[in-house]
């Protein structure tokens, strides 16, 4: 594999050259901040500790907990959308594809609060810079993968893939007592582009889901006696018409 991926202040540039983007904490923080505040900070983190099971882990796996909501975005602003089930093609997720799949859906007062709102906005202006022209079909997911003795966590589990969207955000909300998780970035046929670890809160992945794969290597339990998982959000953009 080439070189571990560094941390960049240029997100945008380098979606345009590569296709993909690793944002330290503070570089995310301070781009966040052109878009609002992160005030609710500890509540919004708080709210992945009550989520429900992934209940369509085509593996049998125990290992995924998971929250949903779709919205939709363009010059008027990002409106939430009546709930919904999330799917993919099986070309896109060959494990859990080609089913409509409901997963319970994300506290209103969490998705309408300011560290929510800001992440939307950052990603609607930054993607909308990259493509303009256009709304959007925004789906979020709050992901808590568990790390158990004798059950690995996988936060890929479909392997390396793409999403069948546009662009796509993983932001870092915790890690607690986990090692490994790396991302890894692939090209079309196969090449390794890069790799790097989300290992603080706000550290952030950027993907062009046209041009890259991208993968998490699975998490185990540094102490196996203690709880051991890992927090995302992961917003995914989709361009629907032109705006």
């Amino acid at each position: 594999m080439d070189a571990v991926t560094q941390p960049s202040v240029d997100a945008a540039g380098d979606l345009r050259r590569g296709g993909f983007s690793f944002v330290s904490s503070d570089g995310c923080a301070t781009w966040l901040a052109h878009h609002g505040g992160l005030v609710d900070w500890p509540a919004f983190a708080d709210s992945w500790n009550d989520m429900e099971h992934d209940r369509y882990m085509a593996d049998g796996g125990r290992y995924r907990r998971r929250r949903h909501a779709v919205f939709l975005a363009g010059p008027s602003g990002i409106a939430r959308q009546a709930h919904q089930p999330h799917y993919q093609s099986r070309a896109y997720n060959q494990l859990n594809g080609g089913v409509a799949r409901w997963f319970e859906p994300s506290s209103a007062s969490v998705t309408a609060g300011a560290s929510f709102q800001t992440i939307l906005a950052a990603c609607h202006d930054l993607f909308a810079s990259l493509m303009p022209g256009h709304s959007w079909f925004v789906e979020t997911h709050q992901f808590r993968i568990e790390a158990k003795v004798g059950e690995l966590g996988q936060p890929t589990p479909e392997g390396r893939h793409r999403d069948g969207v546009d662009f796509v955000l993983v932001l870092l909300i915790r890690r607690e007592n986990i090692e490994s998780g790396v991302t890894t970035i692939h090209a079309p046929d196969g090449r390794d582009l890069g790799s790097f670890t989300l290992a603080h809160p706000l550290e952030a992945a950027l993907v062009d889901d046209h041009r890259v794969f991208h993968g998490v290597t699975a998490v185990q339990p540094l102490d196996p006696g203690l709880p051991a998982y890992r927090d995302v959000l992961v917003v995914t953009f989709r361009a629907m018409q032109q705006a």
